[in-house]
C-alpha cells in the first residue's frame, strides 16, 4: 500500500547525469536498437558539426572487438582549458558531464548544428559502460577517463610526439552499457548505411568506417554529393529522363540554404529523404511539405503553358506527380526546431514557404530549359493519374460488391467476436492447413484467422491497378479494414496486432517478406504504430516419453537433447504449420502467455526503402551481391 505520509523525503533529485540513466528513452528515444545506434550517431554529428563549420575533412568510425566503438575526427578538438564559472573543472570534463553544455548555443562557434539539443555527447557517455576520450590540440594530447557518466580518469596531457596519430581533433572510445540497452551488439549494416548517408549530405567530406570483428570495411567520399546520392538510390532502374535534376539555392534573409536533387523513374513507388543539418528527418516535416507542394505547382504550371495535360479534365494531383520520383532534400538552417530529440521532425513553420517559394521559381527556370524532360515527367504522371482512376473504379466495385455480399469482410476470414481494436489480433497465415489448425486452437474473443492461399503479388514491381485486382491482396485490404492509398485511413484498423504466420522454411520466408514489401509500400502506418508482427513457431519438437519440449533455435535443440540423452529421444523438426496439431499451435505460437513475436519496426526508412528495393525489385545484380555478402549469416536453408 503507498505510503499516505508524502512530504519532502519522498521528493528525489538527480544530479549530473543520473535523469539519463533513469529515463534513457526521454534522450535516445529508446533502449533498443535504434537507441543503441543513436550513441554513434550523436559522436559522429559532433564531428559532422565540425565539418559543417569548416574545420573536419575526415571522419573515422571502428566497431572494436570488445564492443566498444571509436570514432575520430581531425577537427579543432574539444577546448580543454579551465571554466571559472564552473568551479575551474576543464570544459572537456564539462561537455562530457553536463546536460546541455556544448557549443552549439554559441552561433559564432556553430553556424548550423544537428546537435541542436546540446546533450549528444554527455548522453553517450551517461550511457556507456566506460568511455575514454582523446583531444589533440596545441601540440599536445590530452585524455580522460569516464564510467557510467562519472569521472574514472582526470585530466591529463603529454607532448604530441605522433607522426602517425592527427595534429588536432577528437577520438572517443565507448562501450554502449548492457544494464541499460536491450542488445549492446552494433550492425555494421545500419551504421555503414548512415555514414555513407552523411557523405553524400556532406560533399568533400571522406568518412571511413571498419568492423574489426568481421573485417568489413567502406570508404565514402562523393564529391557530387546529394547528387550522387540520387544516383545510387535510383541504381540499375530504369530511368524517365536520363540527368538528374539539382537545385542548390539560399534565401539569405533567413538564412535558409535548400538543396534538391531528384530523378524519376518507371517504377511505381515512391522514394522521397529529406534532411536537416546532415540529420534524418524521417517524418519529414515543414521542408516536405514545400517541396511537395512545389513540385506539384511547378509541374502542373509548366504542363498548362506547354499544353501537355491531354487525357484529364483537371490538374494532376501529388500522388500522380511522385509516382517513381527519387528525390533527396537537404536544408540548412541556423535554428531548426525538431519535434524531440531523435529529430523526425522538422518544425519551423516559415520553412514550408521558403521551400516552397525556391524550388518552385528554380525548378520552373530547369523545365523551361529543359522541355523533354518536363514531358517525360508529365507522361509519367499521366499513366500514374489514368492507373490512379482505374484503381479507384476498382475499389468501388470492390465495395459494392462486398455490400452486396453482406458483411463486407471476406468470406475465408474467421473473425474474432472482440471489437476493440486494441484488443484484437489477426493471423494472417500461410495455407489453408495451418489455417484450419489455427482457427481450431484460436482464442476466439480476441484472435482472428485469415488463411491465405499461396504467394501474394510482389508489389514491388506491379502498378497499383494491378495490385488491387489481385485477390489476395483484396481479401488482405477487406480484412485490415483501412482502406488503401488516398483513402486509407489507420484509425479504421479493425486490429492492432497483424501477425504473420508462414511455414519456417525458405517458401514460407518468402511469402512474409512478398506481405512485409505490401504492408510497408502501400500501408506503412500499420508499421509505423506498431501493428505488424511476425510469428515465431518453433524449429524442433523433442520428445522423451511424456515429456516434450520444443526448440526455436538449432543450439536450443541440441541443448535440450544432451539434457534429455539421445537414447529414448525423438526429434521433430517442423518446415509447415500444418505439420503442428491445433493444441501445439496455440500453445507454441498463439498463447499470448508462451508465444514469441518479433515486432516489426523501420529503424531507417531509407535503409528499408532500399533493401526492399535491392531484394524484391528488377536489379539482379544488386541482389546477388547482397546474397553473396550476406551467405555466410544464414541460419536456416532449405536445401
Amino acid at each position: 500500500m503507498a505510503d499516505n505520509n508524502y512530504d519532502a523525503s519522498h521528493i528525489t533529485v538527480l544530479e549530473g547525469l543520473e535523469p539519463v540513466r533513469e529515463r534513457p528513452a526521454m534522450y535516445i528515444g529508446s533502449t533498443d536498437v535504434r537507441g543503441l545506434h543513436h550513441l554513434v550517431y550523436e559522436v559522429v554529428d559532433n564531428a559532422v558539426d565540425e565539418a559543417l563549420a569548416g574545420y573536419c575533412d575526415e571522419i573515422t568510425v571502428t566497431l572494436n572487438n570488445d564492443g566498444s566503438c571509436t570514432i575520430t575526427d581531425n577537427g579543432r578538438g574539444i577546448p580543454v582549458d579551465a571554466m571559472e564559472e564552473q568551479g575551474g573543472k576543464s570544459a572537456l570534463e564539462i561537455v562530457l558531464t553536463v546536460l546541455h553544455a556544448g557549443g552549439k548555443f554559441d552561433k559564432n562557434t556553430y553556424q548550423v548544428s544537428g546537435g541542436l539539443h546540446g546533450v549528444g555527447v554527455s548522453v553517450v557517455n551517461a550511457l556507456s559502460e566506460y568511455l575514454n576520450v582523446e583531444v589533440y590540440r596545441d601540440g599536445n594530447i590530452y585524455e580522460m577517463g569516464f564510467a557510467r557518466g562519472g569521472v574514472l580518469k582526470t585530466l591529463t596531457s603529454r607532448a604530441n610526439a605522433s607522426v602517425e596519430g592527427p595534429v588536432h581533433g577528437t577520438k572517443i572510445t565507448f562501450k554502449p552499457d548492457s544494464r541499460i540497452f536491450e542488445t549492446v551488439n552494433f550492425d555494421y549494416d545500419i551504421l555503414s548505411h548512415r555514414m555513407r548517408e552523411l557523405a553524400f549530405l556532406n560533399r568533400g567530406i571522406k568518412i571511413i568506417i571498419s568492423d574489426a570483428r568481421s573485417g568489413y570495411g567502406d570508404t565514402f567520399f562523393y564529391e557530387g554529393g546529394i547528387s550522387e546520392f540520387v544516383k545510387y538510390i535510383v541504381g540499375a532502374k530504369e530511368t524517365v529522363h536520363s540527368d538528374i535534376i539539382y537545385l542548390d539555392t539560399k534565401d539569405e534573409p533567413n538564412k535558409v540554404e535548400v538543396e534538391v536533387a531528384l530523378q524519376y523513374t518507371t517504377t511505381y513507388s515512391e522514394n522521397l529523404m529529406t534532411f536537416v543539418n546532415s540529420v534524418n528527418t524521417r517524418e519529414g516535416g515543414t521542408h516536405l511539405e514545400g517541396f511537395r507542394s512545389a513540385l506539384t505547382r511547378t509541374i502542373n504550371k509548366v504542363a498548362k503553358e506547354n499544353n501537355l495535360l491531354k487525357g484529364i479534365s483537371d490538374s494532376l494531383k501529388g500522388d500522380d506527380v511522385r509516382e517513381g520520383l527519387n528525390a533527396v532534400i537537404s536544408i540548412k538552417i541556423a535554428e531548426p526546431q525538431f519535434e524531440g530529440q531523435t529529430k523526425m521532425r522538422l518544425g519551423n513553420s516559415n520553412v514550408k514557404g521558403i521551400v516552397d517559394s525556391l524550388v518552385y521559381q528554380n525548378l520552373s527556370v530547369y523545365f523551361e530549359e529543359n522541355p523533354k524532360v518536363i514531358q517525360a515527367i508529365v507522361e509519367k504522371a499521366l499513366s500514374a493519374a489514368k492507373a490512379r482512376e482505374a484503381a479507384r473504379k476498382a475499389r468501388e466495385l470492390a465495395r459494392r460488391k462486398s455490400t452486396l455480399e453482406g458483411s463486407g469482410l471476406p468470406g475465408k476470414l474467421a473473425d474474432c467476436s472482440e471489437r476493440d481494436p486494441s484488443k484484437s489480433e489477426i493471423y494472417i497465415v500461410e495455407g489453408d492447413s495451418a489455417g484450419g489448425s489455427a482457427k481450431q486452437g484460436r482464442s476466439r474473443l480476441t484472435q482472428a484467422i485469415l488463411p491465405l492461399k499461396g504467394k501474394i503479388l510482389n508489389v514491388e514491381k506491379a502498378s497499383p491497378h494491378k495490385i488491387l485486382k489481385n485477390t489476395e491482396i483484396q481479401t488482405l485490404i477487406s480484412a485490415i479494414g483501412c482502406g488503401i492509398g488516398e483513402n486509407f485511413n489507420v484509425e479504421k484498423a479493425r486490429y492492432h496486432h497483424i501477425i504473420l504466420m508462414t511455414d519456417a522454411d525458405v517458401d514460407g520466408a518468402h511469402i512474409c517478406t512478398l506481405l512485409l514489401t505490401f504492408f510497408y509500400r502501400y500501408m506503412p502506418q500499420l508499421i509505423e504504430n506498431g501493428y505488424v508482427y511476425i510469428a515465431q513457431p518453433p524449429l524442433y519438437r523433442i520428445a522423451r516419453g511424456k515429456k516434450e519440449v520444443y526448440a526455436y533455435r538449432e543450439e536450443e535443440m541440441r541443448e535440450l537433447v544432451e539434457e534429455f540423452g539421445e537414447k529414448g529421444t525423438s526429434i521433430q523438426r517442423y518446415k509447415g504449420l500444418g505439420e503442428m496439431n491445433a493444441e501445439q499451435l496455440w500453445h507454441t505460437t498463439m498463447n499470448p502467455e508462451t508465444r514469441v513475436l518479433k515486432k516489426v519496426d523501420v529503424m531507417d526508412a531509407g535503409y528499408a526503402d532500399e533493401i526492399f528495393s535491392k531484394l524484391m525489385g528488377d536489379n539482379v545484380e544488386a541482389r546477388r551481391e547482397f546474397i553473396a555478402r550476406h551467405a555466410k549469416e544464414v541460419t536456416n536453408l532449405d536445401i
